[in-house]
């Protein structure tokens, strides 16, 4: 018999030491120690995890580490294993989602303004603390959301942020509008959930991506125009949404706008920008950035989303090929959302 301290339970986990290329970066799949939940946190044993293109800049080295070692992933769906000292309205066994916002404090000027997703403070899943690329991994029960019951593990994974920072994106370039002409530029895992809330709501969606099956992915989906970032539509935009992290396509959506239209950039990392003519903002046309989400903008998009319903294309891998995702992901050669079964 062994004498001494039991060893601490153990998890499989990606971890990331040192950015570079896929296949190239210091991203291994190994055991590491099991977290444990402290104060007001609870223990998830994963279930799915989505695979985001945040994820893949982080992996690359686009945004930098705030965190050595790291485990990405934060569109994750788990199972409540443990209750962390002081949490309450929780029960072991509860299904629940995580979403990129981690935690916020409460007290600084925009949290008090109900712009928490502008935290002073703020953490992030899988870039401030680990996240879901695990077997098990830790969350604020705060921060934490209800998954509605039509939705399987699968299903749900890419709602928590693809569909949640897509639907306030969505929001934002929309804001004040009558529904009208939307595009779309890219249509990725994001893109395929927020053109049927804006169809849901009365919007003609206008779709550029240069992708084959996404072409085909936005036809099914009801577009009532499909073509490529470089392409003027049929008919001035009111608004736009740019989820490809692409500074080129900028200037093209702004080509494509109608007067008094506006463009939301939707993701966190996007490639340099290139010199505007003022005539392409004259008129009135607004650009506008979309940081992180509020809990509410994940409150309101996932009972939105049960609603319609929301239909999610997606494609699993085992946790163990989390890198094959990214690569794929990488190449543009996902339809939908890549998720993670654990």
């Amino acid at each position: 018999m062994r004498s001494g301290t039991p060893e601490a339970p153990r998890m499989r986990a990606w971890v990331l030491e040192k950015p570079g290329p896929v296949g190239e970066a210091d991203f291994r799949f190994t055991e590491v120690p099991r977290p444990r939940p402290g104060p007001g946190e609870v223990l998830l044993r994963v279930q799915a995890c989505g695979v985001c293109h945040t994820d893949l800049h982080l992996v690359e080295g686009e945004l930098a580490l705030r965190k050595r070692p790291l485990i990405p992933g934060h569109e994750v769906v788990g199972r409540v294993e443990e209750l962390g000292p002081g949490v309450e309205g929780v029960s072991p066994g509860e299904r629940l989602g995580v979403a990129w916002l981690h935690w916020t404090c409460g007290e600084c000027g925009f949290c008090s303004r109900g712009r928490e997703n502008l935290c002073q403070v703020g953490k992030f899943t899988g870039w401030d603390v680990d996240g879901g690329f695990a077997e098990y991994m830790v969350a604020p029960a705060a921060f934490t959301y209800p998954i509605p019951a039509r939705f399987s593990d699968v299903q749900a994974a890419p709602l928590l942020c693809a569909g949640i920072v897509g639907y306030r994106a969505f929001k934002l370039a929309t804001a004040g509008f009558p529904p009208g002409r939307l595009g779309l530029y890219g249509f990725g895992a994001s893109a395929h959930l927020v053109i049927q809330v804006a169809r849901h709501l009365g919007w003609e969606v206008f779709v550029f991506t240069r992708s084959p099956q996404n072409k085909a992915l936005a036809d099914q989906l009801g577009a009532v125009w499909v073509g490529e970032a470089t392409d003027r539509p049929p008919a001035p935009l009111d608004a736009a949404v740019i989820f490809a992290p692409a500074g080129w396509i900028v200037p093209q959506a702004l080509k494509a706008l109608d007067k008094g239209g506006r463009v939301a950039l939707a993701g966190i990392y996007m490639s340099p920008i290139p010199q505007l003519p003022y005539e392409l903002v004259y008129f009135e046309r607004e650009l506008k950035s979309v940081a992180n989400a509020t809990r509410e903008d994940g409150r309101e998009f996932l009972t939105l989303a049960a609603e319609i319903p929301i239909w999610v294309e997606t494609e699993t891998f085992p946790l163990q090929a989390a890198d094959q995702a990214l690569a794929k992901l990488k190449e543009r050669r996902l339809r939908g959302a890549a998720v993670l079964l654990v």
